[in-house]
Parts: C-alpha cells; structure tokens; sequence
C-alpha cells in the first residue's frame, strides 16, 4: 500500500525509539482545550520519533526595493469570497499585504456565486480586464477555463490562478499551485498525537483532485504516526458541485457522521462549509483543525477557537503577495514552481496554546524529513 512505503521511509531516518501506547501519549498533548493527559487507546502504537529539525526561513519576496503604486490590481474572488475565514480571507491577506508593503493603491474585488455558470466567470474576469486592472488574480481552480479564455482576449494583461493548470495556455497566466498534501501531512501527525480515541476524521468539501490532496497527506502523516489509528471521511459534495464549499449546514453535518463514528479530532478542507465543522466539534467537545487561514485567529469562527487545534496553512497570502511583487518588478521568473514547504507556503499554526513543544517537535523533525525528500508525501487518498 502506498502508505505503508511512506511509513518505511520515515522509520530508516528515525534516531529514537518511543514505542508508545496511544495516539498521543508521549506527547504529553490534550484532545480536548483544556489540555490534559493523552493516554488512552491502546494498541495503536506511535512510531520512533524522526531527527530533529533545523529552522526554516520564509521564503516571501522582499518587498524593500518593490514599488506596486502604479498597479491597479483586480481580485477575482471564489465562492464566499472575501470573510470565508479559510481560503479567500487567505487571499485577501495577501491583497492586504501588497498594499500596505509596496504601495498598490488600486483594487478591486469581484466574488463568485454559488451554481454559478462559465460564462458569469467569464464577464468577471473580462470586466476586471477592460476596467484596466493589471494584474487580474482568480482565486480557485474553478477560473481555469474562464481565465484561459479572457487571457487570450487581454495579451497584454497579466493573470495568476491560485490552484488551476492548463496545458498551452496564454502564456500571459501565472499558475499558483500548492504542495497541501505536505502541510496536511503535519496537521495528520499533529491529529495522530492529540487524539485519544485513535480514530481521526476528514471532511472535503467537493471530491476533486485538489481536495484529495489535503485528505491524501492528513491521512499520510496520522499514519506515518499511528499506523494503527483509524480514519473516516466524508466530501459534502461530489465533483461539479461547488456549494461544498460554502454550506456549513452540511458541513456540520457531515463531521457530527464522523464524531457518531469515534472521531475525536476532525480535519476540515472545506471552506466556509468549516464553520459547521467546528459547530460539530464544539457540540461533541472534540477538537477541529482548520484550513487555508489560522482559523484560530478569525473572527467569523471566534465561538470556535477553544476547540480548534491547529490549521493547515496554505500560504495563498504569499503567493499572492509574490505574483504581484513580481509583476511591479517585472521579474515572474521569480515565482517557484510549487509554493511548498521549502518555500513555506504551506505549514501549519500553532495559535491557541494546544501545540505544546514536545508536539511542535515531532512536527518540525517530520517538517524537515519532507524538506529533505526523505519523506514524499502522496497526492492520492488511500481510499
């Protein structure tokens, strides 16, 4: 099984033996806010702890010498757009950053409707483009199409979708893509040693490729951890229907199906749909991770913060705040090929206090096991 390699590559780099019972119990780690002991769920067994890491540095554009006055950026926001909490609001800090660090003075923002068609895709797009905005960033891979279009009809525009590929596309689009299946994979360790019951839950919020990526490497890194531990999982809509994204009653409750199942923490790549998770959560008093945003630390979800344990933070506020540096300094071959963790743009929080040192370094050794290529994570679920 393709998990089983990952776990064997881990185990040639581990330096310590701690066969220990529990998902948790050696990380002196909490499944609940409070943060008591972790010790329970026998038989299924943690792996030896991997080498300790070395420090990581950011690897977002200097903004010193940049100057973004002259641009008149436009933001083509997904559905929930800016206030999602999760990856708009990600989006947004970006925008947010390229103002107050290099000037831009000029934007605006359009956002997505749920069910809505191509071509309303398109008249937002074009309608940024003939308003004279440049660049013009879409936010989601649901502007693909609608992006390659408009691209072609504005050679002179330069364009970025976060999360969407196109083979010959215009050459005038930037690509934006994440590595989440390597964040999600620490957010998977992080799950495997704070939860007691040894069983872990995923919601996606459409089952697409790109959301099997976040599910792919959370289910890697909890059994890289846990090999025994046990994982649910639940899409809240199937492929062709985006209001996955942004329903946190359905949401709610597909984590409250995973909790009746024994998930004591449950991990969200679902958009606003998130809310409802951590409604979940909170009602059954079992910790939540978050996605895309330091959910800890947003206000839309503040009733929540005291059951969310951690985030997987997709670094879209560093991909966008780079393409529009690299725009206003002419310079897109700048831009890496993947926002991964060697460029941190993806990682994971530690907002709330339930990360405490011995976790946070089971998670940094794990970190730079990847960095190093001893460890590749999957991009495809096990199931």
């Amino acid at each position: 099984m393709r998990f089983k390699r990952g776990v064997a590559v881990a185990a040639i780099a581990l330096t310590s033996v701690l066969s220990v019972v529990g998902c948790a119990k050696d990380s002196g780690s909490s499944n609940n806010s409070s943060g008591g002991d972790s010790s329970s769920a026998a038989g299924c067994k943690t792996v030896a702890k991997p080498a300790a890491a070395t420090e990581q540095t950011s690897s977002s554009q200097s903004s010193s010498k940049v100057d973004g006055s002259a641009l008149k950026v436009g933001m083509a926001f997904d559905i929930g757009g800016r206030g999602d909490a999760s990856f708009n609001d990600s989006a947004a800090a970006g925008l947010d950053k390229a103002k107050a660090e290099i000037g831009v003075k000029n934007t605006k923002e359009l956002a997505a409707t749920d069910q809505e068609s191509e071509d309303s895709k398109i008249t937002r797009l074009r309608q940024l483009a003939q308003d004279g905005d440049n660049p013009v960033v879409a936010i989601g891979f649901g502007y693909t199409d609608a992006t390659v279009k408009v691209a072609a009809e504005f050679p002179n525009i330069h364009f970025a979708v976060v999360d969407g590929f196109a083979e010959n596309a215009p050459k005038n689009i930037t690509w934006l893509g994440f590595a989440e299946q390597e964040g999600s994979f620490l957010v998977g360790v992080i799950a495997a040693l704070k939860s007691k019951s040894c069983t872990i839950g995923f919601v996606g919020g459409v089952n697409v490729p790109l959301i099997q990526k976040f599910q792919a490497g959370f289910e890697q890194g909890v059994k890289t951890v846990a090999p025994k531990a046990k994982i649910v999982s639940k899409y809240i809509t199937e492929a062709g229907d985006l209001t996955g994204f942004a329903d946190p009653p359905k949401g709610q409750v597909a984590a409250k199906g995973l909790i009746d199942q024994g998930a004591d923490v449950v991990y969200h790549a679902a958009g606003a749909s998130g809310k409802g998770v951590f409604a979940a959560a909170k009602d059954a008093n079992v910790l939540a991770i978050g996605v895309d945003s330091d959910q800890y630390n947003q206000k839309v979800v503040a009733d929540y913060k005291d059951i969310i344990l951690t985030s997987m933070l997709k670094r879209v506020d560093v991909a966008v705040f780079d393409f529009i540096s690299a725009v206003a300094s002419n310079n897109l071959t700048s831009l890496p090929q993947v926002f991964d963790l060697k460029v941190d743009g993806v990682g994971y929080s530690t907002s709330g206090g339930k990360i405490d040192d011995k976790t946070k370094s089971w998670v940094e050794a794990y970190k730079q096991q990847i960095i190093d290529g001893k460890i590749k994570v999957s991009t495809t679920p096990s199931s």
